[in-house]
């Protein structure tokens, strides 16, 4: 466990400073805590945020979840996407969204999970607490400050505070993206508005997404209570009336139906824009610091916690005496990624604005289990192959039996690197390889086939290991601290390893 640090810390005393306590931030402070890292979590709010609004937890972030070990607490509190159930004059039409995937043993959770943020949230600080950090709230960035070794960041409350990296996980507004001068490219519409409700409705029913397309209005059931995410999109040039009557009034004027007890309400406008660059020095952006999305496929939040799972090993490993330029492919791998998502869900949000069908439709692409950092600066794209994937992919899930293991996910569960020896002559290189003690660790396994469980082997009983990672013959497979393939080595094991450990590791 973390030691806690006290609020007026001495200089010098904390490897990292976390300016926002949302999704992301909580995710890059899990990953570095669990690694042994000295991290504060401050938060300008005055407490954790109270509403529903991003509420789409893709198959990606599930995984991600999972081997934070507190997936289960998400299904737990979440729950399956309903139908849409459209709503023109008399009829009610169902339509599917989305296809329900079964699950498949190279992608255990295939479907998006209906989760609001505020429990999101709530299961992330949760761990923060397992780990012994809690989140300092009520407490602003107001700048900083930073040289060859460090950061001094001046906090609302008077405290000047020494890191070695600070990290801006603060949101659209980001005071950490502000202060760097850094330019934010995009636009934002402020003649589009749309009204975020938390609420309850009486007399309807929680099977379906409800959506009124004449009336720009829906209603979507969230999980394991009475209320209900209401969205209203509102006429050219009208100004919102945020007070909870008024806003039943509307909601009635609209469908004819009446919601009350509103928890939380927000009004959204069309923002999409993009960070110049993620890193400026020792100071870092994430999630919507860095890049913010319309709200249509469920990709912001989902891409900012992917953010922080990316930074999150890359700092452990530099601070460990790592090579900077893994730094450097934090922004090389992450801001592509943001481009293409922000790409992606306008073109839904502009289907949805015309009152397109189309623009309810989801596919594999919105679940981000495709996306890859081949290519980069961590993965050429001339890299060795096996028949099913290249360096930079996501490494799949398999079944296979170890010590305490069914499956490889299993396996890779935890902040260390994993290799993988298939064939006899990668099996026995696979003790010689030379790995610093330093940083995170190796864990090393030779697949084997047939049956019986032995420590240090991978049983690959179904032959399903090999398959999904297509591997014929011998090879080294490295997977990542974040769940991708770091290298594939099919000769000359040795030093082939040791220049794919080059770029990882410490010196």
């Amino acid at each position: 466990m973390t030691e806690q640090h006290p609020r007026h810390a001495r200089q010098s005393d904390i490897d990292v400073l976390v300016a926002g306590a949302g999704p992301t931030g909580s995710t890059l402070a899990a990953d570095l805590l669990r690694r042994g890292l000295r991290v504060r979590v401050v938060n300008k709010a005055p407490h954790a945020f109270e509403g529903s609004r991003a509420k789409g937890i893709q198959p990606r972030t599930q995984e991600v979840l999972e081997d934070f070990g507190v997936l289960h607490e998400a299904h737990a509190e979440g729950g399956p996407y309903p139908l849409a159930g459209l709503h023109l004059g008399p009829v009610t039409a169902p339509w599917k969204m989305q296809q329900r995937n079964k699950p498949t043993p190279d992608v255990p959770y295939p479907n998006v999970l209906l989760l609001p943020q505020y429990r999101t949230d709530a299961i992330l600080h949760r761990l923060l607490e397992r780990l012994g950090t809690s989140i300092e709230y009520g407490v602003a960035l107001e700048g900083f400050e930073q040289d060859a070794e460090g950061v001094t960041s001046t906090l609302s409350t008077g405290e000047r505070v020494r890191s070695k990296y600070l990290v801006g996980a603060d949101g659209g507004a980001s005071a950490v993206r502000e202060a760097t001068g850094l330019g934010f490219v995009g636009e934002t519409d402020d003649s589009d508005k749309t009204l975020i409700i938390d609420c309850t409705i009486d007399g309807l029913s929680r099977d379906r997404w409800h959506m009124w397309p004449r009336a720009s209005a829906g209603a979507c059931p969230l999980p394991h209570s009475d209320q209900f995410q209401v969205m209203i999109r509102l006429k050219a040039g009208e100004t919102p009336n945020l007070d909870h009557a008024a806003l039943a009034d509307q909601f009635h004027s609209l469908v004819g139906l009446k919601l009350r007890d509103i928890t939380w309400v927000s009004v959204f406008r069309p923002n999409v824009r993009l960070v110049e660059h993620y890193r400026q020095g020792r100071v870092f952006l994430a999630g919507d610091a860095a890049h913010v999305h319309t709200p249509a496929g469920a990709q912001g939040l989902n891409t900012g916690m992917q953010d922080a799972y990316n930074l999150g090993w890359k700092l452990g490993q530099v601070i460990a005496g790592g090579p900077d330029s893994l730094l450097d492919s934090y922004e090389a791998e992450r801001l592509p990624i943001a481009a293409g998502v922000l790409g992606k869900s306008s073109e839904l949000y502009q289907s949805m604005t015309k009152q397109s069908v189309a623009g309810l439709k989801r596919d594999d692409e919105e679940r981000q289990l495709g996306l890859t950092y081949t290519g980069g600066p961590l993965a050429p794209a001339n890299a060795p192959a096996t028949k099913t994937l290249h360096v930079g992919d996501r490494a799949p899930d398999a079944p296979c039996t170890a010590p305490g293991s069914s499956r490889l996910f299993d396996i890779l569960q935890g902040p260390h690197f994993t290799l993988l020896a298939f064939g006899s002559d990668a099996t026995e290189a696979l003790p010689k390889l030379n790995w610093p003690t330093e940083g995170a660790e190796l864990h090393r396994y030779a697949v084997r086939d047939g049956r019986g469980i032995d420590s240090g082997f991978l049983t690959d009983t179904t032959g399903q290991l090999s398959r999904i990672y297509g591997v014929e013959g011998d090879a080294l497979v490295l997977v990542r601290p974040d769940g991708y393939i770091g290298a594939i080595i099919t000769t000359d094991w040795t030093a082939s390893f040791a220049a794919a450990a080059e770029a990882f590791t410490p010196r």
